[in-house]
């Protein structure tokens, strides 16, 4: 067993490391602080579902077990246990693991799903997405000449991300950045990019990634999609865990200060 909770031990496949290390790596590397956090808001979330009589049935915890299984192409069987234990974890943890999710879940339905729809038609230009096409060179002066090059017909942009991206993905995907929202661009580009035509080489424009070059290739107006909605619902929970990690750091604080 990889771990146990009575032993101040993990058994890492037969090599024995104290629990103190693994706090101090996890210290020393910048992430025990997201560790204690997630830790903290997932017993918030506990507390949340027994307050509120929140519960998930050992049928939804198997099915939603070995859907997240088929996922990864495994099974509940021998494959799948061979996974499980090459991730340090037991058929039990990754059905725990599972539950928590499920809670979690729950709890952010019973405190958010009324707000869903006024909060997209709020922010609905937020989820407008673009299919977009990117090029970014370290220099404006090779950007104003491939811009010149692209518009004469020299070469395409596809060609020139190919070979002049300073990113390997994008070059290797000839500038493909895929379907991206509105929120999620750069503020100094979201206007240019979505004021532009379909097709419209754009650019050059400066940041501190470099100068881009951008053509859109469609536009696609925002939708509240089960994909959207879930994204709405992820960012409330996150709020909200905060806002009560907060206050609880605040009280105790206040009590420490008395």
């Amino acid at each position: 067993m990889p771990y146990d909770e009575n032993s101040s031990r993990v058994d890492f496949f037969g090599l024995s490391i104290e629990q103190r290390e693994i706090v101090a790596y996890l210290r020393k590397k910048f992430k025990l602080k997201e560790v204690c956090q997630n830790i903290i808001y997932k017993k918030i979330i506990q507390q949340t579902a027994r307050e509120q009589g929140l519960l998930v049935t050992p049928a939804a915890i198997q099915i939603e077990s070995e859907r997240l299984l088929r996922e990864r192409s495994l099974e509940i069987g021998v494959n799948g246990v061979d996974w499980l234990s090459e991730h340090m974890l037991t058929v039990k943890d990754w059905e725990t693991e599972t539950q928590e999710s499920l809670i979690e879940q729950k709890v952010a339905e019973f405190l958010f799903s009324y707000e869903i729809e006024m909060f997209f038609s709020q922010h609905q230009a937020d989820f407008d997405q673009i299919l977009l096409y990117q090029l970014i060179v370290p220099y404006e002066q090779l950007a104003h000449e491939l811009f010149y090059q692209i518009s004469e017909q020299e070469m395409s942009l596809y060609e020139a991300a190919h070979l002049y991206d300073i990113d390997e993905r994008r070059r290797n995907c000839c500038g493909y950045e895929g379907k991206i929202y509105r929120c999620n661009l750069r503020p100094e580009l979201t206007d240019i990019v979505f004021d532009a035509g379909i097709g419209e080489l754009i650019g050059p424009v400066n940041t501190h990634q470099g100068s881009h070059l951008l053509m859109v290739e469609g536009f696609i107006p925002s939708k509240l999609t089960t994909t959207i909605r879930q994204h709405i619902l992820n960012q409330m929970m996150v709020q909200w865990l905060e806002s009560q990690l907060n206050n609880m750091l605040q009280h105790n604080q206040a009590e420490n200060s008395e």
